[in-house]
């Protein structure tokens, strides 16, 4: 291979490291990427049919990443940014969120290998019974997909922050959270 390419192969390993203050800016745009406007529609987790706008900015980012209480992991593959989340420690569960896998990697099966790797590293260094997330109601698809790996609707629910803009426009009147629930045992 000719060491002028920088093609990100499928069969090339992923490495995973924890988030610094020098990511940010490529963290929300990969974020921004995976979930809001046209480009976002090249993967199936776009939310560019139920909200405009932003999905995160870089203060957000920027406290995930600098939270003593977590962690944001970056994915990468030959020292490219290709995917991230966010785990906080919550007591006896994590919180798993500000999951992001670049739009033309999407449905390949990385998402799989990330949110285990995820739950490993929840129950190995912090000793979590449980993963917790919330995830739009309205996303069918994608809490389908966090059932197949394990994850059960609560029927809990936490109301969209509708009139502030910095977690999106909603185009939508019915938007809500949904607690999911995972045992890590």
């Amino acid at each position: 291979m000719d060491t002028a390419d920088t093609t990100v192969r499928a069969t090339d390993p992923l490495t995973f490291r924890t988030a610094t203050e020098a990511d940010v800016e490529g963290l929300v745009a990969l974020i921004e990427s995976a979930y809001r406007g046209d480009a976002s529609r090249a993967g199936w987790t776009t939310e560019a049919d139920i909200l405009d706008g932003q999905r995160t900015d870089p203060e957000d980012v920027a406290d995930v990443v600098g939270a003593e209480n977590g962690r944001m992991m970056i994915v990468e593959r030959n020292g490219e940014l290709i995917a991230c989340c966010q785990l906080e420690h919550r007591g006896d569960h994590a919180y798993f969120g500000m999951f992001a896998v670049r739009p033309a990697l999407q449905g390949g099966g990385l998402g799989k290998v990330i949110i285990a790797e995820a739950e490993r590293f929840a129950r190995a260094e912090w000793g979590a019974k449980e993963m917790h997330m919330t995830v739009i109601s309205a996303r069918e698809e994608l809490i389908a997909w966090y059932e197949r790996r394990g994850y059960t609707r609560t029927g809990r629910m936490t109301p969209f922050p509708y009139g502030e803009e910095r977690f999106g426009v909603p185009r939508r009147a019915d938007l809500e959270f949904e607690l999911l629930i995972k045992p890590l045992d």
